[in-house]
């Protein structure tokens, strides 16, 4: 006999479970999608966001359970109680509640996993557990205890996974967040619905069971109801989220694009004020900047002095010397290298307090504020000095460059609104003294300034009226002391200023681009002077000093040519002279002109040999055939033994080379005779003769041979 309690046979409709199921998991996407939304959101919205999310996932959850309980059918009639089935519905958005606030942090670990799965856990069977007790059956359910406990166990695992998938979705990569949700949201309905029929599965139904409650919630158009309903609101719920992502992702690229504009318009503005005020190459302030600054440092000086307390400002004007040359020789790339070096080593070398311009070229301006006197002004110049006398390097060469230093301190010198242009007249002052030092402002310098401007005007119409006379100091031979040539030099017939020497205005000349024409006029006048003389029956050869810009111009050897047809004057007759630190500025144009020169029959003499930064070694590259010792080494001849033993090896050596040697600057007889033991070839200087006009000069060659006959 079998002592087993009968039950009611039960039945579930596949649809109602298909139908649970694709709510399960459409409660599963959106609450996915909610939680992203959620975690993203802040302040209002943020509890907008989770408020709805909890009724729109609980009410996911809800009719899942709902129509699959609709779906379940007894051979008895059944119903559903209103108020229980209403308390069910709050269960699950009480847990869908807790869900999402914990996918609403940034970041959570297992503890408050495990602690919110609970939680969950007792929401979700809850729901399902008042939900099957608006059953209201008589006698009560007989539950299978041990399903019973599978069943919340799969609702524990259930929210546990939600929770981690929740996590993680939230730091999946956008490429694959809509996969990676949809797979989710399967797994997450079928876990649901694991638990809900293993809940359903745990129910057993006495064979005399009534449903006290089957007059109420119950019917195939209930369960259409509830699901059509259900899910109109879950996808009316992802619609607008995805509406609200969508805005959102408008928003968010309008306002990067405004930033970006917001961005462009003040790097623009930022570029435009930097272009405005500051060197492009260098980086440093531009005149314009520069001057502002001094403005208000003579303003704030002022204030300083009303105060009693006695402050200077020095304005330190700085050109490099032998500049143009190099960047000539090597490109302008190189020159801007070397230009923003020399702004580098400005910088490193003057106070933070100090201002660093560049107003041009290889032109610079210091300002020096809070200065007291002279001395600080030239410990300043000197540091200037011994930084930019550093080498440089070129392309794989160093470069030796000097510069040019005046200087001007207000109040004690310069007005205040002609600082710049006293400093400039103090530089170039430093630059006629030889270069590669500094010169203090004086007075007197004003009025210089003045006149090299009026003397720059005068120069160029003096080119076009031909102003100019070139003189001509005699060569004595070392042993014969014979006439061996003549050097040509040039003097400017100024109609107020009268004889004004080539050291007045030959810089001039190069700086404006008149020496070019100026040389020219020269060169043609050697050439006549030569033709006539040859004509008096007097061979003479005639020196003529070159600029460097002369070199550099490509057609200077063709006109030579020209200028010795022209007059009928035997290439052998001329002899160009170049200094050393010409020679040595800008090398490859030198050689290549001279080597023309050479092809032409002129013979090369190098000037002024030895105050340069060459050696012998380097005019092996050039077709010389004389150097000039400079006088500095002659007038120190008989006092110091250094002189005498460079001039005795630049002899030497010179001798080994196939050159012949001059020594120029010759005052008195013991300087010959030191020379003339030495072996020098020739000699020029005021022992014998001053440079001297050509019709003056055929009357010294008279007196000279009447003397020694």
């Amino acid at each position: 006999m079998n002592n087993l309690p009968a039950f009611l046979p039960s039945h579930h409709n596949l649809w109602a479970v298909a139908a649970s199921l694709l709510l399960a998991t459409l409660a599963s996407y959106v609450a996915l999608d909610l939680s992203r939304r959620v975690r993203h959101a802040s302040g209002r919205p943020h509890l907008l966001w989770w408020a709805l999310g909890s009724l729109a996932m609980g009410t996911g959850i809800w009719s899942m359970h709902f129509v699959g309980m609709l779906g379940f059918s007894l051979p008895i009639s059944l119903g559903f109680s209103g108020g229980l089935t209403l308390a069910s519905w709050v269960a699950g958005v009480m847990a869908s509640g807790v869900a999402l606030w914990v996918a609403s942090e940034a970041d959570y670990g297992l503890r408050r996993i495990a602690i919110a799965s609970l939680a969950m856990a007792v929401g979700i069977c809850g729901m399902h557990y008042i939900g099957m007790a608006a059953l209201d059956m008589a006698p009560p359910i007989v539950w299978h205890v041990p399903t019973v406990l599978v069943s919340l166990l799969i609702g524990l695992g259930a929210s546990a996974a939600a929770l981690v998938i929740f996590k993680y979705l939230g730091n999946a990569h956008s490429t694959y967040r809509v996969a990676f949700q949809l797979l989710a949201s399967v797994v997450m309905g079928i876990a649901i619905c694991g638990m809900h029929y293993t809940g359903m599965a745990a129910a057993n139904f006495p064979a005399d069971s009534v449903c006290l409650s089957s007059g109420q919630l119950y019917g195939t158009g209930l369960t259409a109801i509830v699901g059509l309903a259900s899910g109109l609101l879950l996808l009316g719920t992802l619609f607008t989220s995805i509406l609200e992502s969508r805005l959102q992702l408008v928003a968010r690229r309008l306002s990067s694009s405004l930033e970006e504009a917001n961005a462009e318009l003040t790097q623009a503005n930022h570029e435009l004020q930097k272009r405005a005020f500051t060197d492009a190459l260098t980086g440093l302030p531009n005149r314009v900047l520069f001057e502002d600054r001094l403005r208000h440092a003579l303003a704030r000086m002022n204030r300083a002095n009303q105060l009693q307390v006695e402050e200077c400002i020095a304005v330190l004007f700085v050109d490099l010397d032998g500049f143009k040359p190099i960047n000539d020789s090597f490109g302008h790339s190189a020159g801007d290298r070397i230009l923003c070096v020399a702004a580098e080593r400005l910088a490193r070398n003057t106070r933070e307090s100090d201002t660093v311009a560049r107003i041009g070229g290889d032109e610079f301006l210091l300002l020096l504020e809070g200065v007291h006197d002279r001395a600080e002004c030239a410990e300043a110049a000197n540091r200037v000095l011994r930084a930019l006398g550093e080498p440089f390097n070129v392309q794989g060469k160093l470069l030796q460059i000097a510069c040019s230093i005046g200087i001007v301190l207000h109040p004690e010198q310069g007005e205040p609104d002609k600082l710049v242009a006293n400093a400039d007249a103090a530089m170039y002052e430093a630059k006629r003294a030889g270069g590669g030092n500094y010169v203090m402002f004086e007075s007197h310098m004003g009025a210089d300034a003045a006149k090299q401007l009026q003397l720059q005007s005068d120069l160029r119409r003096a080119v076009e009226l031909r102003q100019f006379e070139l003189y001509y100091q005699p060569k004595v031979n070392g042993v014969g002391d014979s006439i061996s040539g003549v050097e040509a030099l040039v003097r400017w017939n100024h109609p107020q200023h009268g004889l004004i020497g080539p050291t007045e205005f030959i810089g001039l000349a190069e700086r404006f681009g008149l020496i070019v024409h100026l040389g020219d006029w020269i060169l043609d006048e050697a050439c006549r002077q030569i033709a006539q003389w040859q004509a008096q029956g007097t061979q003479m050869c005639v020196a003529v000093n070159l600029s460097v810009m002369q070199l550099r111009e490509v057609d200077f050897v063709a006109r030579v040519e020209r200028a010795l047809l022209r007059h009928n004057v035997p290439a052998s007759l001329l002899l160009c002279e170049i200094t050393e630190s010409v020679a040595m500025e800008d090398i490859k144009a030198t050689q290549r002109t001279l080597e023309g020169l050479a092809r032409v029959g002129v013979f090369l003499s190098i000037d002024d040999f030895g105050t340069g930064y060459s050696s012998l070694s380097h005019l092996r590259k050039l077709p010389a055939r004389q150097v000039k010792i400079d006088r500095s080494f002659v007038q120190d001849l008989q006092t110091k033994e250094d002189a005498r033993a460079v001039i005795d090896a630049v002899i030497r050596l010179a001798h080994a080379l196939g050159l012949s040697v001059v020594a120029e600057g010759v005052e008195n007889e013991a300087q010959r005779d030191i020379l003339l033991a030495m072996g020098c070839d020739e000699l020029q200087g005021f022992l014998f003769s001053r440079p001297l006009p050509a019709g003056d000069l055929l009357d010294w060659f008279s007196n000279r041979y009447a003397e020694a006959a």
